[in-house]
């Protein structure tokens, strides 16, 4: 039986349809998330690596056990079915929402691997893998040209999908729109789509970053906080458009940086991610949660300055980039890059377990 804590987070996943995902498969935190009223947990290549690294006493005996099972694997391949082990523990925490609210939240994620990202079967290849560790599964595949494609394909074949690496209301729209050719494709040919529980990501933080990167390049005159609603605004109009439009996928907010990216998105049918720290700062505030922040407009004077910016423009406006611009886009080649290279942490610190120094 699960010991609920009071406080806003709680209130708001009893009194709307905002969804509280713990932003880390790390089972202390997320039965701890869960309290806060917590329904679903997401995973990056970076997230497992810090789980790993914080738990060595957990994981490194784990390690050496699969080394010693599967003693031709590489140190890639020992890394990744660590965390698939993780993933898999952690789901089952999650497993009896998972039941009670037929597939909607309940969700574990897990991401596909990034060394894949210009392989479109490869991508959904993995994905279908990655859905069948646990019922509870969803799997995260990033919003390139390439993974839009695997994205759709993915979806046909029965996957829950995550979009990641996610920053625009460009790439949200589109991903959104693969996801429905994909369930369209499904329901046309007699398949179940009932229990599936796709979200689109926005990683709201990420974006703010890189409009600061950008204006600090650029030289731009623009007063102080400005920039922090910018994640925020691309988020408001996203989920004005998906509910618009009757996209079947629900918006997710990650990458958090401020706590106005928890307090300014409460209260529509959406899924909110925050990192466990960010959750119990805001569990902590002790703030009065607005029930309709969602539907709420950035003010005025944010906007005004935003939209000076060609940059903002960009992600905000769902056509303000084509598909093929995805990938080359700031946020997308900071991002990727930031998980290729947890991808090769996570290999050095299996080295060092099954091959310490002498």
């Amino acid at each position: 039986m699960t010991e609920y804590t009071p406080g806003p987070l709680l209130e708001v996943s009893r009194n709307t349809p905002t969804a509280l995902w713990n932003d880390s498969a790390d089972l202390d935190e997320l039965s701890q998330s869960i309290s806060f009223g917590g329904v679903g947990a997401t995973c990056n290549p970076q997230i497992a690596y810090g789980t790993i690294k914080k738990h060595l006493d957990v994981w490194a005996p784990r390690i050496k056990k699969i080394h010693e099972e599967h003693p031709t694997w590489g140190e890639a391949e020992i890394g990744w079915q660590a965390v698939k082990d993780m993933s898999v523990e952690a789901a089952k925490l999650l497993e009896p929402i998972f039941v009670e609210q037929h597939g909607h939240n309940g969700r574990l994620s897990v991401q596909t691997d990034p060394r894949l990202h210009n392989d479109a079967k490869a991508l959904a290849d993995q994905a279908e893998e990655f859905s069948n560790l646990a019922p509870n599964i969803i799997v995260k595949v990033p919003c390139t040209s390439i993974g839009v494609q695997a994205i759709e394909d993915a979806t046909y074949r029965g996957v829950s999908m995550n979009v990641t690496v996610s920053f625009s209301v460009p790439q949200a729209v589109r991903s959104a729109e693969a996801i429905e050719r994909g369930l369209d494709r499904r329901v046309a040919e007699g398949l179940p789509i009932d229990e599936m529980g796709p979200v689109v990501t926005i990683m709201a933080g990420r974006l703010d970053d890189w409009l600061k990167i950008v204006a600090e390049r650029d030289r731009e005159a623009i007063d102080p906080g400005v920039l922090e609603w910018a994640g925020i605004a691309c988020v408001k109009h996203a989920y004005q458009i998906f509910q618009d439009r009757g996209f079947r996928a629900r918006v997710l907010v990650a990458a958090y940086r401020n706590t106005l990216q928890y307090s300014e998105l409460t209260g529509g049918d959406l899924v909110l991610s925050p990192p466990f720290k960010w959750a119990k700062r805001v569990n902590d505030s002790g703030y009065t949660p607005d029930f309709d922040a969602i539907n709420k407009p950035v003010p005025a004077d944010r906007m005004a300055a935003l939209e000076k910016l060609p940059e903002f423009r960009r992600a905000y406006d769902p056509d303000g980039m084509t598909i093929e611009e995805f990938d080359t886009f700031g946020p997308t080649l900071r991002t990727l890059r930031g998980f290729l290279q947890a991808d090769c942490d996570l290999e050095t610190l299996v080295k060092d377990i099954v091959m310490p120094e002498p």
